[in-house]
């Protein structure tokens, strides 16, 4: 086992994969306005936040992360892992005194910006590569640390003139990689990785300490990325038939793992603490990283064109990050922007899903190769809808005639088409709506049983969305 830099064909799979770490490793870095003062940057490092022990204990969040998942490496293979973090570095601005000392300041203005304390993250790597060998067993574990450390920067106007300077201090952290394999019994050879990630600082809170406290202590936006040089990974999600019990087996904690790199290929994993989809990749039309994932390119892009020249001047003065958003939106091309607008991925022929759908009788128009009798209008013309009534129709599933109160078990599986898809599955529903798109295509409108704000839901029209393919009927169902 060596800590060392990884192999050129390594290192250029990693760069690819890096991208979408990136997004993971930053999300939530510093929101828009993109400004110190804003309140929604008064609580930030959102995920994969590895607290100390020390006050894990008091706090939800957590030291460790846990990953499991399946591999098939060929003789000989070795794993490259690469873990990924930041470090909080506390900034303090400082203004130079006639006397030549320095006063801690609120702030420090400039011609194009105002400083104002802000906690950066430095990013840290730990690099390991293991043959496989060696992780059988008791496997491998590599500790860390990093230093406490200060630094300061001088800070000068345009003519070259010292007016203060920037305070930086990184407190000391340490941590530990744990890398494991066990070979699984069955037809193939598949081995049962585990790699554990450990926030291990001897830090402990003093009285009243709170997580703006502990968080220069932490390991920020935690994940890793590991590579097989022969062989390859199973999807966790879409496993073959005979893996699917082990993979079920598998236990993932605070992470969660998935294929990257290019698509087709298996040999790259990247676990991260925001759940991702196989082979995750940045939309080519975006123009850079924008830090704020909850929001749309193209609205957070106008958002921060549309800034004040003050507002402007904080937000640069914020993180160097934050002035680069702010240039890009200032200098984005028109043709750069209207790619934001949208993008077609794929076309398919608009036909009605295999479920037989029944809707409630219309007036004038003709019955489809299904029976239903739709309007004779286009899909455009608000009079379409005419033939349908949500509340009455109803589409076969396994046999059954499901409509507005049928109850149902949700299998979201298929598509998981968004993270809270893991939290539904096996959850039992209530049908509200059978709904018609414009490409024939049958929705149900659902709440799920034990929600408390499944009455609230039910009144605002609020409801999750799942194709007849993604259900179950309920045998108890009347």
């Amino acid at each position: 086992m060596t800590a060392t830099a990884f192999a050129p064909h390594t290192e250029e799979r990693f760069a690819l994969a890096r991208q979408v770490a990136d997004a993971v490793l930053f999300e939530g870095y510093v929101l828009y306005p993109y400004r110190a003062s804003a309140a929604k940057n008064r609580l930030r490092w959102q995920f994969g936040v590895l607290v100390p022990p020390g006050w894990g204990a008091d706090s939800e969040e957590h030291d460790f992360q846990h990953t499991e998942c399946l591999m098939e490496p060929k003789a000989d293979a070795t794993l490259s892992v690469e873990w990924r973090f930041l470090h909080a570095r506390r900034r303090t601005v400082q203004r130079l005194r006639p006397d030549g000392g320095f006063d801690t300041v609120d702030e420090l203005p400039l011609d194009d910006r105002v400083l104002v304390p802000w906690d950066e993250g430095g990013e840290e790597r730990v690099e390991v590569v293991a043959k496989v060998a060696e992780l059988l067993g008791d496997g491998v574990t590599v500790p860390f640390g990093r230093p406490a450390r200060e630094e300061s920067e001088p800070v000068v106007d345009a003519a070259g003139r010292t007016l203060g300077r920037l305070v930086r201090r990184c407190e000391e952290i340490s941590g530990e990689l744990r890398l494991s394999a066990v070979e699984l019994d069955g037809p193939y050879r598949v081995l049962r990785l585990t790699a554990v990630v450990e926030n291990t600082t001897a830090w402990t809170p003093p009285d009243g300490g709170d997580r703006d406290a502990a968080l220069p202590h932490s390991l920020v936006a935690s994940h890793l990325l590991m590579a097989l040089s022969a062989g390859s990974f199973l999807s966790m999600t879409d496993p073959p038939e005979w893996a699917k019990g082990a993979t079920a087996a598998c236990r993932n904690l605070h992470t969660w793992p998935v294929l990257a790199g290019e698509p087709g290929r298996g040999d790259l994993v990247l676990s991260s603490p925001i759940i991702l989809e196989d082979h995750p990749a940045i939309a080519p039309e975006s123009p850079g990283a924008l830090y704020d994932a909850t929001e749309i390119d193209e609205i957070l892009a106008l958002r921060t064109a549309a800034l004040t020249d003050e507002e402007k001047r904080e937000a640069r003065g914020t993180d160097e990050r934050a002035a680069a958003v702010i240039d890009l939106a200032d200098t984005m091309p028109p043709e750069v922007l209207e790619r934001l607008h949208g993008a077609v991925r794929g076309l398919r022929e608009a036909t009605r899903p295999a479920a037989t759908a029944t809707a409630a009788p219309a007036s004038g128009g003709f019955p489809d190769e299904h029976g239903v009798t739709r309007p004779d209008t286009p899909w455009w013309d608000p009079a379409s809808d005419a033939g349908f009534d949500p509340a009455r129709d109803r589409v076969i599933v396994d046999g059954r005639s499901l409509g507005a109160g049928s109850r149902v078990t949700l299998r979201p599986g298929l598509r998981r088409t968004d993270a809270q898809d893991l939290f539904l599955q096996g959850r039992t529903a209530r049908v509200e709506a059978v709904l018609h798109d414009v490409d024939g295509a049958v929705h149900l409108a659902v709440t799920v049983e034990g929600d408390p704000g499944a009455d609230v839901r039910r009144e605002q029209g609020r409801f999750l969305y799942f194709q007849p393919d993604e259900i179950t009927p309920l045998e108890d169902d009347a």
